[in-house]
């Protein structure tokens, strides 16, 4: 149900707004297997949905992310989203964490995508 939900999601922000771009967090395994496969789960639902619309995926990893918001690949959470805040011209950090990094991603991609330097391509 909840992946139904995600892709209907999905579907419905490309028609309405129909983007230019989709930047996605690269898929990367830590400890949790639990947390990675539903992770992958909503991610291949988000995936196809933008396919579907034609929408160009680019993924980039945290730590490109981290550099082209702070400068510095290996800062941490909250000078990105206070980077993200600042560039923003926000009042506050945004919340939940998720729309901070959110943000925090379409900005990465608006400069990769302006530069190049990190060779990112549409997948």
């Amino acid at each position: 149900q909840r992946l139904a939900e995600i892709y209907d999601s999905v579907l419905d922000i490309c028609r309405r707004y129909q983007p230019e771009a989709l930047s996605i967090e690269k898929l990367y395994y830590q400890h949790n297997q639990t947390t990675v496969i539903g992770v992958a789960e909503a991610r291949g639902v988000i995936l196809l949905a933008a396919a579907k619309c034609g929408v160009p995926i680019y993924e980039y990893t945290p730590m490109q992310v981290k550099q082209a918001i702070t400068g510095y690949g290996k800062a941490v959470k909250k000078q990105i989203q206070e980077m993200t805040r600042m560039m923003l011209h926000l009042e506050t950090i945004p919340k939940p964490d998720d729309t901070a990094d959110a943000l925090g991603m379409a900005i990465a991609h608006c400069h990769c995508s302006r530069s190049r330097l990190m060779g990112t391509q549409p997948r």
